[in-house]
């Protein structure tokens, strides 16, 4: 072979080998994006984007608390341009608002130890709302550091803080149900509650009246459907906040059922945080039980532009995606949780209903007022009329402000003597005792 074509065959055999070994590389790299690395990689965007949504996202409802109702001027006081004294940071953790540490640069988190931040001054609240640190509340800042207006996120109600620095102020715990909240009482700081008056068909006072009754960490998210403010009794309608967490593998969510966990995001986020979307639900037309819902058309609500539908999918994966918080250690009695594990599944007969792992029914997990040994007022204000078998885990999170929907059971084992009465289990002290512990475990 002539010197020439024996350097032509060696530089043939040398691209070939790169080209085989560029291939091969080229094979490994696809056979190392499988679908599996697909969906995970689109499951944890799709739950970030959620959180970010579940955290900061007003859906435009800016235009209902700041323009309609003008609780930023509440907010800011007159030294501000705003009305009355504002609201100082001391007054906001009063009712129940929470500040974001994580937020906060280090020298204000440094001041705040040595007690040199003065929690009395509006301008304070104001500084704060300028670093996006109070809890599902967004301020949306003019040049001169005055507020134009304010909007709510999901987290208000949903989120609370570890009290890391101090009450109030620490690490954001979502899903969490704020049971220190007190809604009303924030409502009320607004200006103009007109436009909910006029919803509703009465007078401004008598707005304030029905606010002022919840009390902290309760809501009523069925006051703008039927108009009622109070119970037969002449208790609040309104009902405690609910977690938001351990609810994957939950159908119906909220305490009487309503719909699955986006119908509610949905709901929520175009009738109660009033933000601008659409919102489908032809029940809501039925004006013998939502005469308000039906007058003001809230069974088909659309918006242009849409501002939530398309949130509702990363929003939803977020909420499943946050797991029920475990218990801290020494919260309850171990030996004593073991035993009552027995009693819950067999003597209390409390698994037929709380089926384990999601401590509530797999399906449709309603059940009637009679059924559960309850009255009927708030389930008759759903379209079912009946209550959700509520999911258990999480409890020693929410022990603040009762048991039930209404909070009508002070402490855990109320709700266990209720149901010992109620399906005559005659259980002893012992296994009323066992079994409080196990729930706290859960």
């Amino acid at each position: 072979m002539r010197p020439h074509f024996q350097r032509i065959v060696a530089a043939s055999l040398v691209v070939g080998a790169l080209i085989s070994a560029a291939a091969v590389a080229g094979t490994r790299q696809m056979l190392a994006v499988t679908p599996d690395t697909d969906i995970d990689e689109h499951a944890q965007q799709t739950a970030d984007e959620g959180r970010r949504i579940f955290r900061f996202d007003t859906f435009g409802d800016e235009a209902f608390w700041g323009d309609t109702l003008k609780l930023h001027q509440a907010i800011q006081g007159t030294r501000f341009g705003g009305v009355g004294a504002g609201v100082s940071p001391r007054a906001a953790l009063a009712v129940g608002l929470k500040v974001d540490v994580d937020a906060l640069p280090q020298t204000l988190i440094d001041n705040l130890r040595k007690g040199q931040v003065n929690l009395d001054d509006p301008a304070t609240t104001l500084a704060l709302l300028q670093l996006n640190a109070v809890i599902g509340v967004t301020g949306f800042i003019q040049p001169s550091g005055r507020l134009r207006s304010i909007g709510i996120q999901c987290a208000l109600c949903h989120s609370t803080v570890d009290n890391s620095l101090a009450p109030g102020i620490g690490h954001r715990l979502d899903g969490w149900a704020n049971r220190d909240l007190n809604v009303g009482a924030i409502v009320n700081l607004a200006p103009d509650l007109s436009a909910i008056a006029v919803v509703l068909g009465v007078d401004e006072p008598t707005v304030r009246k029905v606010l002022a009754a919840w009390g902290p960490g309760k809501f009523d998210a069925d006051l703008l459907l039927d108009g009622k403010g109070f119970r037969p009794d002449g208790r609040t309608a309104a009902t405690l906040i609910p977690p938001a967490f351990g609810l994957a593998g939950v159908n119906l969510h909220t305490w009487t059922g309503w719909g699955s966990v986006p119908y509610w995001n949905a709901f929520v986020a175009n009738l109660e945080m009033h933000g601008k979307g659409t919102f489908f639900d032809p029940r809501l037309n039925d004006a013998s039980q939502f005469p308000v819902a039906a007058r003001a058309g809230f069974g088909n609500v659309r918006n242009d532009p849409d501002l939530i539908s398309g949130k509702l999918p990363a929003l939803h994966v977020y909420q499943l995606a946050i797991a029920a918080p475990k218990p801290p250690p020494g919260s309850f009695d171990r030996n004593a949780a073991l035993r009552g594990k027995q009693v819950f599944e067999n003597a209390g007969q409390c698994a037929s209903c709380h089926v384990p792992p999601t401590y509530t029914e797999p399906g449709w997990n309603m059940h009637s007022a009679q059924e559960i040994g309850s009255d009927d007022f708030q389930a008759n204000r759903a379209p079912d009329r009946k209550y959700r078998t509520s999911p258990l885990k999480g409890l020693w999170t929410h022990q603040t402000g009762g048991f039930y929907h209404d909070g009508r059971f002070a402490t855990l084992l109320d709700v266990v003597n209720h149901y010992d009465t109620r399906f005559g289990l005659s259980l002893t002290a012992q296994q009323k005792s066992d079994l409080v512990e196990y729930l706290k475990s859960l």
